[in-house]
């Protein structure tokens, strides 16, 4: 992950220059000053566990990393636009160099997502994840967040799914990896690992996996919107 984060944050944050809605409310005269997100992930994707995008800057076989992240906000807000309990997900491929930008994603509202939250979280977004996409896609669905014990199941409309199973460690609790960066978060709580099954049809997707990489992590961050 680090040689990854490193390689990406060296170039330009794409989704910025395509969603010009994102610099707008960053330099809304008036707006407060701040920014923040805590938020709960159920992520899934292609490669084998634990996933290799994390030390690498390429994905297991060289050639994709297809994936779907649940996302759940406990806390967040930026500016005045409050957050808290609201849904998104993330779907796409990040494709097979990632030196030279990431392929595809699609961003996916929770059914009745006003415009100003979709706004706000596309900026959170690109704070979490300070990359290049090469494609950027944007939907609304309804989606649902569940976790009980080690296990979980997030659904997106009739588009995707992912069904996480707790992997125990020795001591049967879930299996944890510890003082692992993910992407550009401040905090985390560690990756809670699981087995994936999930799939994502739309925007030219279409991936149906079995037993693959799966894992719970909550991350936090927080800072001053750019003027």
């Amino acid at each position: 992950m680090n040689k990854r984060m490193n390689a990406c944050i060296k170039v330009l944050v794409a989704v910025i220059a395509t969603m010009p809605m994102l610099t707008a409310l960053a330099t809304e005269p008036g707006q407060p000053k701040t920014w923040s997100i805590k938020a709960d992930y159920i992520e899934a994707c292609s490669c084998s566990a634990f996933c290799s995008c994390y030390f690498n800057t390429g994905p297991e076989g060289g050639m994709m990393c297809e994936f779907n992240n649940a996302v759940k906000i406990a806390q967040g807000h930026v500016g005045d636009v409050k957050l808290d309990g609201k849904k998104f997900w993330l779907s796409g491929d990040l494709g097979g160099d990632f030196t030279k930008g990431m392929k595809s994603a699609v961003v996916t509202f929770d059914t009745g997502t006003s415009q100003a939250e979709k706004d706000a979280i596309m900026y959170l977004i690109q704070k979490v994840y300070p990359v290049t996409w090469k494609e950027v896609n944007m939907d609304e669905a309804p989606i649902t967040w569940e976790k009980s014990g080690m296990n979980g199941h997030a659904k997106l409309g009739d588009k995707g799914e992912v069904v996480l199973e707790g992997i125990p460690g020795p001591d049967g609790k879930q299996a944890r990896l510890d003082n692992v960066k993910y992407w550009g978060a401040q905090k985390n709580s560690g990756f809670y690992l699981a087995y994936g099954t999930h799939h994502y049809k739309g925007f030219g997707h279409d991936y149906s996996l079995e037993k693959r990489n799966g894992f719970f992590i909550h991350i936090e961050s927080e800072g001053n919107v750019e003027n």
